[in-house]
């Protein structure tokens, strides 16, 4: 069963791969950056990301380049971050199943697969028009779908305080090998020169996608026993000097 979340986000501008204008994998070893932990005051569903040998985290606080901290928190492990990119054949069919005839107005900047597949999703494609207005599509195979209606409608709908993060849809399901996959996405401003995620209460942070306006995150999750919910992914993001200048966790993510 998917489970709609809570409005979350994060990402990194770290190690970004792209290919012909689209964000694909990231899986260089990011930078520490300065403290930092987060949470979603207001959202739809919550889900979570992981980490591993695939998806290096950020650690908060400050420390030499390349340390990493493993972090074990209680009920969840992070067990990858790692996404791949989609063929342009395959996102062609993705846009244009999910969004029908306005999918030629809109071109992809971030086309990954996620680090583990659910029974409907195994990527995400988002994309942009002239006017600068973005869908997420999540992905199986070569069919899109959204979790919007219509499809487009996820510009203005969910700013972060100060508009400087923008929330699209996010959310985590049960996945392969008994994992939860967390996915969401958004669109940041000019201020925004690195997102990052962190899970529920673990402060480490992972590098998001970003690309053109727009951010991903992704990771699979092991560990959830029985009933117990996902951890919320909170987006954090920092300004060109290193500066935290949002926290989802500690600040409203709608609009004052």
């Amino acid at each position: 069963m998917r489970i709609r979340p809570i409005m979350l986000i994060a990402a990194t501008a770290a190690a970004i791969a792209t290919a012909g204008g689209v964000a694909s994998a990231a899986t260089g070893t990011p930078q520490p950056t300065a403290t930092a932990h987060g949470k979603p005051s207001d959202a739809s569903a919550a889900k979570v990301h992981g980490t591993g040998s695939a998806g290096a985290p950020v650690v908060s606080g400050t420390g030499v380049s390349g340390n990493r901290v493993t972090a074990t928190p209680a009920g969840f492990t992070v067990t990858s971050t790692r996404t791949s990119p989609i063929g342009a054949g395959a996102v062609a069919g993705i846009l244009a199943s999910c969004l029908g005839p306005d999918a030629s107005n809109y071109h992809a900047v971030i086309a990954v697969r996620a680090p583990v597949a659910t029974q409907d999703t195994d990527g995400v494609v988002i994309a942009v028009n002239s006017a600068h207005q973005y869908v997420q599509c999540e992905a199986k195979g070569n069919k899109g779908t959204s979790m919007s209606v219509p499809p487009t409608f996820i510009n203005d709908r969910l700013w972060g305080t100060g508009h400087l993060i923008e929330f699209f849809d996010s959310f985590s399901e049960p996945a392969d090998g008994e994992q939860t996959l967390s996915l969401g996405a958004g669109h940041y401003t000019p201020d925004v020169a690195k997102i990052t995620i962190s899970y529920g209460d673990n402060p480490t942070q992972y590098p998001a996608l970003m690309a053109d306006g727009a951010f991903v995150y992704t990771a699979a999750i092991s560990g959830i026993e029985g009933n117990s919910p996902s951890p919320a992914p909170y987006v954090h993001a920092y300004n060109a000097a290193g500066q935290e200048i949002y926290n989802q966790q500690t600040e409203p993510t709608a609009k004052q």
